[in-house]
């Protein structure tokens, strides 16, 4: 299998390529470009590859301009930061759409349908609709529950009875519902990827807080918030200014 990766920032190309590597060393990296202009000159001289890497934003403009100058069949899947382009991005043949900063189980579950849509041996390039239908009626399956050490005990706890998690020392606690505390072997940031973000957020460091444990919330200096969770955690939980403006987003979805 042979990719293009079109991206302006030279760490997330890297980051990308170590993704793919992980997924599958096979996979050939034909090339990397930051631009629009060396992209449609590469594609007028060249095979297209059977997949290309995209970001949106580009050194010289939108990636979009791309698709006017020059025929692209192939597949895409695109990568951003922002995602106020996802409906433009799915006009052309996109498989999928993946926010920065990318994490491997939405890379993998982006290879898993590109190898869905494309990689039958009839297939060719695929209309929107199925690719968007299909993208529609995607339901990532999260982590449901969770092992924990309960003194000589493996103790099973499902994710509705969690109200959050907590680093201390580092090792990760689960703090359930009923305010029992139990260790488990994930990090957060494993439990980053594993858990719905629609129900559990990194309010910083040492807090992934789940939707039903707040208890209250108040502004607090310099544009932070101070959040008061159910079961009440053992020290202060401050979000911090840069964190604060994504939080209330998520608050309010």
């Amino acid at each position: 299998m042979k990719v293009l990766i079109i991206e302006d920032e030279l760490p997330a190309a890297e980051k990308l390529i170590k993704l793919i590597n992980k997924y599958d060393p096979n996979i050939q990296v034909l090339a990397h470009f930051d631009d629009i202009e060396s992209t449609v000159k590469w594609f007028k001289e060249n095979a297209a590859p059977d997949l290309i890497f995209l970001d949106i934003h580009l050194a010289d403009g939108l990636s979009f301009e791309i698709f006017k100058q020059v025929e692209i069949n192939c597949p895409i899947i695109f990568t951003t930061a922002y995602d106020q382009y996802a409906i433009q991005a799915f006009r052309v043949n996109s498989v999928d759409y993946l926010l920065k900063p990318i994490k491997y189980a939405d890379f993998e579950l982006a290879m898993k349908k590109y190898k869905t849509i494309y990689a039958s041996e009839d297939s060719g390039v695929h209309d929107f609709q199925k690719i968007a239908d299909l993208i529609k009626n995607r339901q990532k399956a999260y982590k449901s529950r969770f092992l924990a050490k309960a003194g000589n005990f493996i103790k099973t706890i499902a994710i509705d009875k969690v109200s959050y998690f907590i680093s201390e020392d580092k090792v990760s606690f689960i703090v359930t519902k009923e305010n029992k505390m139990y260790p488990i072997d994930y990090t957060l940031d494993d439990l980053e990827e594993l858990l719905d973000p629609e129900q559990f957020n990194r309010a910083n460091r040492k807090f992934l807080i789940g939707i039903d444990s707040i208890a209250e919330i108040h502004p607090y200096f310099k544009g932070r918030v101070k959040i008061h969770l159910e079961p009440k955690q053992k020290e202060d939980l401050v979000v911090s200014s840069e964190k604060a403006a994504g939080f209330k987003k998520w608050l309010g979805k």
